[in-house]
């Protein structure tokens, strides 16, 4: 550990292949290998790329009640969910605003939430405020436990060489028990790219072998490890928000965009009653994406302007490998929302021209839904 920074089990292999690191969410990161960004990021869209993402934080929700508790804390229904389901959702504070976007994992007798690694003490201190009320036990598996994610359109073939498992099995958003490079994992047909891929969750002290095995099994296809760089401009393409940048805590999942895990007929949860009001009376502000007229750059925090006004800033922003093309998510006033609408991106002093546009960006993945 240096400086405080924490430091995955896959540090040492990340500094032996000539990753960059940098600080991410209380880390040393690899943001690049030798290869570069762009490269890394063209390997995910035509062969296969493989991320540390051991980072992110995993909590534990078990006991007779764990579900009741999973519906309290989360927007979206947790009671849909079958075992081996997986469910992207959110957890809002009383006022409707996000603390965390996260997956929801059901297995037979737990839940498992996977939650955004600068966001780990703070979900998990919000959990166990309510946990008293209900007959369960939270745990935090996130010191312990790592997770990569393979993604790519030859991912499954590489993923299928190392377990007994048929891949053909595992629909999206679906995970199992199993065995990859011989650990015993849970495997989930998920991921942040837009592509057809893995993400597998094991033992610390697992991690390097399975790793090094993936990536040697890989690599006539193509494999090769990619870093957050990556990781950014591919999930921006598909439009997948960031929380930190796209939601936070000045934000609601409503205003993100994100109405569609918002189950307000499900019951009670945290936030149900703000954002009940705040779809009844309307949005003032809407997240949209947005590409630009001109070959530009548009970076995070960068002015919006609408009708010549300034109406907010961009809140990630990417020139797109594979479309060349400066793409991005801002929060707009509702009335500049609609697909079309005209507005302008402020670089370096100078508005450049935007059109509003309803992501995905790139809509010619292998993603399996």
């Amino acid at each position: 550990m240096t400086n405080g920074l924490k430091r995955t089990p896959l540090f040492d292999e990340h500094q032996r292949l000539g990753a960059k690191i940098v600080p991410f969410a209380g880390y040393e990161m690899p943001v690049q290998y030798k290869t570069g960004i762009v490269a890394e990021h063209n390997a995910v869209r035509q062969n296969a790329g493989l991320f540390d993402v051991s980072h992110m934080g995993e909590i534990e929700i078990r006991g007779p009640q764990a579900l009741d508790l999973v519906q309290l804390v989360t927007t979206n229904d947790a009671s849909k969910l079958g075992v081996g389901q997986v469910q992207y959702t959110v957890i809002c504070q009383e006022d409707g605003c996000a603390i965390d976007d996260c997956l929801v994992y059901r297995f037979d007798d737990n839940f498992r939430l996977i939650v955004n690694a600068s966001n780990v003490e703070r979900d998990l201190e919000w959990i166990k405020t309510y946990a008293p009320r209900f007959d369960v036990d939270v745990i935090d598996h996130s010191p312990h436990r790592s997770i990569l994610a393979i993604q790519g359109p030859k991912a499954a073939a590489i993923v299928q060489r190392l377990t007994p498992t048929d891949l053909e099995s595992i629909g999206y958003y679906h995970a199992v028990l199993t065995e990859v490079a011989g650990q015993q994992v849970v495997l989930s047909r998920t991921g942040y790219t837009g592509e057809d891929g893995f993400e597998v969750y094991l033992p610390n002290d697992a991690a390097v072998s399975v790793w090094n095995q993936l990536l040697e099994t890989g690599a006539d296809d193509g494999l090769i490890p990619c870093g957050l760089g990556a990781r950014d401009s591919l999930r921006l393409e598909m439009g997948y928000i960031l929380y930190g940048n796209d939601l936070d805590l000045n934000h609601t999942p409503l205003e993100a965009g994100l109405g569609w895990v918002v189950k307000l007929d499900k019951g009670d949860f945290l936030g149900r009653a703000a954002l009940e009001r705040q779809k009844s009376e309307g949005l003032r502000q809407r997240l949209v994406g947005f590409r630009l007229r001109d070959r530009a750059f548009p970076r995070h925090g960068y002015e919006v302007r609408y009708q010549g006004e300034s109406s907010g800033e961009v809140t990630s922003g990417v020139l797109s490998p594979t479309l060349d093309q400066g793409i991005g998510l801002a929060y707009v006033p509702v009335e500049a929302a609609k697909p079309g609408t005209e507005i302008e991106i402020v670089i370096r002093n100078r508005p450049t021209s935007a059109e509003v546009v309803r992501p995905p960006f790139y809509q010619a993945g292998s993603i399996r839904r």
